[in-house]
C-alpha cells in the first residue's frame, strides 16, 4: 500500500552530558543563565517525523512516500532513504537552507536541553497533497505553517472521488485547520 506521509525530515545530534544539569544551573541566577557543557559522546541519527514514520512503515513491507522539504545539507539522509528502497519525489529541497536540525543534551538524570532549527521545514506550506498519485492512505504531522485546507478542498489529492476531511487520533472528521502538534490521517475511499 502506498502512503503518503507529510512531516519532517531531520538530523538529531545527541549529545551526552557526564554530569547534572541541576549542579550547573543555580536557580537564583536563572535570570543571567549562560553555560556550556562538555559533551564527549554525541552521536548524528536520521530523524524528524516523516523520515522516522517511513522508516517503520518500510520494515512493516508498506511502500512510503515522503512529503516534507529539506535543506542543502540532505544528502546523507538521501543516500539513506535510497539504501533502504524509499521513493523521494515529494522531497523538495529548498536552497540556501539547512534540513531541520534537533541538537539535544542528556544528563545523568535523563533530563534534556533541546534546541531545534526548523530550517527548511519552514517552507513546507509549498508541498500540495494534490499533486500526489496513486496514493491509498495519508498521515500527517502539521505544524501552524501548513494550510489544511489546501488538502481537505482537494478531492482528488489521493487519487480518490471523495475525501470527506481527515481523521486525527481523537477520530473527529471535518476538514479543518492545523494545531501545533495534531497528528491528522487522511483515508482515501
Amino acid at each position: 500500500m502506498r502512503t503518503l506521509i507529510c512531516g519532517s525530515i531531520a538530523y538529531d545530534t545527541i549529545m551526552v552530558f557526564p554530569g547534572r544539569f541541576k549542579e550547573q544551573i543555580l536557580p537564583e541566577k536563572l535570570h543571567i543563565l549562560n553555560v556550556a557543557f562538555l559533551v564527549p559522546d554525541m552521536r548524528r541519527e536520521f530523524g524528524g517525523c516523516a523520515g522516522n514514520i517511513a522508516y517503520s512503515l518500510k520494515l512493516l513491507g508498506g511502500e512510503p512516500l515522503i512529503m516534507a522539504t529539506v535543506g542543502d545539507d540532505y544528502q546523507p539522509y538521501q543516500y539513506r532513504l535510497d539504501k533502504l528502497h524509499i521513493k523521494q519525489p515529494h522531497i523538495r529541497t529548498v536552497a540556501g537552507t539547512f534540513t531541520a536540525q534537533a541538537f539535544i543534551t542528556t544528563d545523568l538524570d535523563d533530563n534534556q536541553i533541546t534546541a531545534f532549527h526548523p530550517g527548511a521545514m519552514s517552507f513546507s506550506h509549498h508541498n500540495r497533497i494534490a499533486d500526489t498519485r496513486d496514493v491509498t492512505l495519508g498521515l500527517g504531522y502539521w505544524f501552524d505553517h501548513y494550510d489544511v485546507d489546501d488538502f481537505a478542498l482537494s478531492p482528488g489529492a489521493l487519487n480518490s472521488p471523495l475525501m470527506p476531511g481527515f481523521l486525527n487520533l481523537m477520530g473527529q472528521w471535518r476538514p479543518y485547520k492545523a494545531h501545533t502538534g495534531f497528528v491528522r490521517l487522511m483515508y482515501a475511499w
